[in-house]
């Protein structure tokens, strides 16, 4: 079907129309252009065509808001500023020239823009006093009436590289070419009326932007120099060893810290944000306090607001050292899970306009853009700040903290940036990140879909992403780089700090007997084999797969992407349980046993035709706890009043054969469960034990002595203590989400006594 409109889509772009326009029309004499965002890289794009053509005119539009604003503050009359209107165009074509890229060609199409305008072959008006949204180009021929060809192209397409759709990266226009003379008639002489209220651009002005930019042919080679390190280091060659100020008793000035302040520092102000990726025992947390401290005092004590947000296990972490540092009476800290609080006015923190500074620790954890967590922090975080401090700009500014700033799909990184970034008009290299996204994402979710992902073509993907988008913003060092650079070697040689070397790893075997070997391995069958056609011939989860289990029509009513998310959910808990049979038996044996016990209590809702399925509580606990069925169905059914996705399911609402593959994962777990409820012995803990004092707290290897076991799951290290204990050990100390806070202070003093003086170091 043929239309006028076009999108800027594939071949369909701006810059096409234009070559073909001139192509089958070489009588053109004159080109119109009436558009709100001029930039010379869009001249660039349509100036090969413009060669013949004798009459162009660019009729730019001024933010005249701004102007008003100024004019209002030093309480002037504002009128026809025409100095003024002149003096902002000129600031941004000089400015997009100091942006250019130093190549040959865009040097070469520069210089043709300013010969172009002072030889007169193109004219530049804007407009003092309208602020001018439309986007209309017009070519005509002269004498231009009824019988001469010409064309009129109106929508949204700017006169920039992007606006054109010149280059690999552009935006998703809207516009309509029309030929018919009264509408081409029309947009001229609305064009004529706005040319003649509008201010000239004089050649001369321009000869003032070719002196005072890198065009200039009087600079010198050390002055070519200097413009080069500017360009490519920005005001880190501004170094200054003392820029961050005296630092608190026990904490060190390392350099390779103060170089990280710096150069934060400046991406706060010139991106409105970065990310601190530096790897585990950096000092990430003490950065971010010399940056905040360093942000305070340039902004202003009285004018500035900070707010931190933190997993719960770090909070005094962060608290001590944002006291240390006397930053606390700036600042509020809240955990992850509790940003709502903000948004709700609660009496323990500030609104969230009034905020200039946000540190958000382990960012990572905001990496799902669909989560209530990630929807709260962008709300605080791009709501524009209140108070005008020194530093200006009403965005707040945002230091993401997280050692892995890679570890997301190119979805997440997407919508993460935004705390800080516009998706459109970035401050990156690439400025539309929405159409540099597009592209990657659709690619990565491609990639997904193949049982075997294509690692060299995922490289490809995340390349283009930290090439174009990571690297501008963020800081990243690794303990081998301090190593390698001789300036933070020679300072930590100095200051006496060493960072401990890690020796690979070291396996400990341990036998499992015929039997328990057997065990072991049809386990791992039933936990995770399927057949080739993927239905499950062992354990299929089914009690985590419930919604899916629903028929379609019931799915559609209540849940979206039911089949997705319930193999999410299985995947999870197949997960979880492979986990726990290798941290220990205790531990699988209770999640198994568990698992069992929430199977055949489906089964039961089954029999009593009330299924019970509530996203919003935890049944099994509340069958734990002595809930009868008719009080949990009440409960539900309160719940639904406020999310619909809380129900109370007949037996007829499932799929058939969903309740018999609930009852053969029944039938299947109960032989695990017998099977391991028949195992006393335990070869891991017992090799465990036997080697601790032979080997872990050897000391011609554990010099202090001291040993630190990790695990995902508290019924193992509870397991563990309490095997310590039977054995004779009184010097354990267990620590976990339940007393973290309460045991902060011991936790501290265990640490060896160089450790706590260098803590800006370890974290």
């Amino acid at each position: 079907m043929s239309t006028k409109f076009f999108t800027n889509s594939e071949e369909n772009t701006l810059i096409k129309k234009f070559e073909g326009v001139f192509t089958y029309n070489p009588n053109i004499q004159y080109f119109d252009a009436l558009v709100g965002y001029f930039r010379a890289s869009g001249y660039f794009r349509i100036r090969p065509f413009l060669n013949k053509v004798p009459n162009i005119r660019i009729l730019v539009g001024i933010n005249i808001d701004k102007m008003l604003a100024d004019a209002q503050k030093e309480g002037l009359e504002f009128f026809k500023n025409h100095e003024k209107t002149k003096e902002d165009f000129i600031n941004k074509i000089q400015e997009d020239i100091e942006k250019a890229n130093y190549d040959k060609d865009t040097e070469k199409g520069i210089l043709q823009f300013i010969d172009d305008l002072i030889e007169k072959k193109i004219q530049i008006k804007a407009h003092p006093e309208k602020k001018i949204h439309a986007k209309v180009y017009i070519l005509r021929p002269e004498p231009f009436n009824e019988h001469t060809p010409a064309t009129a192209i109106t929508g949204s397409s700017n006169l920039t590289d992007a606006g054109l759709g010149g280059g690999n990266f552009y935006n998703y226009e809207f516009n309509v070419q029309l030929n018919d003379h009264e509408e081409v008639k029309f947009a001229t002489s609305e064009f004529e009326k706005l040319w003649a209220e509008s201010v000239d651009i004089l050649p001369v002005d321009i000869q003032n932007i070719k002196k005072e930019t890198y065009l200039n042919e009087e600079i010198t080679p050390f002055e070519l120099y200097i413009k080069l390190l500017t360009e490519y280091f920005g005001k880190n060659i501004d170094y200054d060893p003392d820029s961050v100020g005296d630092l608190p008793q026990n904490f060190k000035k390392l350099s390779y810290q103060v170089d990280a302040v710096n150069e934060g520092f400046n991406m706060l102000l010139k991106h409105n944000g970065f990310m601190l990726a530096d790897v585990v025992g950096l000092g990430k947390t003490v950065i971010a306090a010399m940056v905040a401290k360093k942000f305070v005092l340039q902004n202003g004590r009285d004018n500035t607001k900070i707010l931190v947000v933190y997993p719960p296990a770090v909070e005094k972490n962060w608290k001590n050292t944002f006291k240390d540092f006397q930053l606390d009476k700036y600042t509020k800290f809240i955990t992850n899970g509790s940003l709502e609080k903000i948004l709700d006015g609660h009496q323990d923190y500030w609104n969230k306009e009034d905020y200039d500074l946000v540190i958000v620790d382990e960012a990572h954890k905001f990496r799902n853009y669909l989560t209530g967590a990630f929807q709260n922090l962008q709300l605080i975080c791009k709501s524009p700040r209140a108070n005008k401090g020194l530093i200006e700009g009403i965005q707040k500014k945002v230091i993401l903290v997280s050692a892995t700033p890679l570890n997301n799909r190119p979805d997440d990184i997407f919508y993460q940036i935004q705390m800080f970034q516009d998706a459109r008009q970035s401050t990156l290299p690439i400025t539309n990140l929405t159409s540099f996204f597009a592209p990657l994402m659709e690619r990565y979710k491609t990639l997904k879909r193949f049982d075997e992902l294509d690692v060299n073509k995922l490289r490809t993907i995340y390349g283009k992403i930290r090439k174009n988008v990571i690297e501008p913003i963020t800081i990243r060092r690794t303990r081998t780089d301090l190593e390698n650079i001789p300036e933070y070697k020679i300072d930590l040689d100095e200051q006496g700090i060493k960072f401990p070397k890690v020796e690979p790893p070291k396996k400990v075997e341990y036998l499992m007997d015929e039997k328990l070997n057997e065990l072991f391995y049809k386990t791992v069958e039933y936990l995770t084999k399927t057949d080739v056609n993927k239905i499950p011939v062992y354990i299929a989860y089914s009690r985590y797969q419930a919604i899916a289990g629903l028929k379609q029509d019931i799915q559609d009513k209540y849940y979206e992407n039911a089949e997705t998310v319930s193999k999410s959910l299985a995947f999870i808990m197949k997960t979880q349980l492979i986990k726990r049979l290798e941290s220990s038996f205790y531990a699988f044996k209770k999640s198994l046993g568990n698992f069992q016990t929430a199977t055949d209590r489906m089964i039961d809702m089954f029999d009593n035709n009330k299924v019970f399925i509530a996203p919003d509580t935890n049944v099994n606990k509340l069958l734990n706890d002595g809930w009868s069925q008719e009080d949990i169905e009440t409960y539900i059914e309160r719940l639904s009043e406020e999310n619909p996705k809380n129900q109370t399911f007949k037996s007829s609402d499932f799929k058939d054969g969903f309740i018999e593959s609930l009852k053969k994962d029944s039938k299947l777990l109960k032989e695990l469960v017998k099977g391991w409820n028949a195992i006393d012995d335990d070869p891991k803990l017992k090799i465990f034990l036997s080697e601790l004092t032979k080997q872990f707290l050897n000391k011609k290897t554990n010099l202090e002595g001291k040993l630190v076991i990790f695990s995902e799951s508290k019924d193992t290290v509870d397991y563990l203590a309490k095997a310590l204990d039977d054995a004779g050990r009184k010097d354990v100390l267990v620590i976990s989400a339940a007393n973290r806070k309460q045991m902060y202070d011991t936790i501290v003093t265990n640490f060896d006594a160089n450790w706590a003086a260098d803590k800006q170091v370890s974290e």
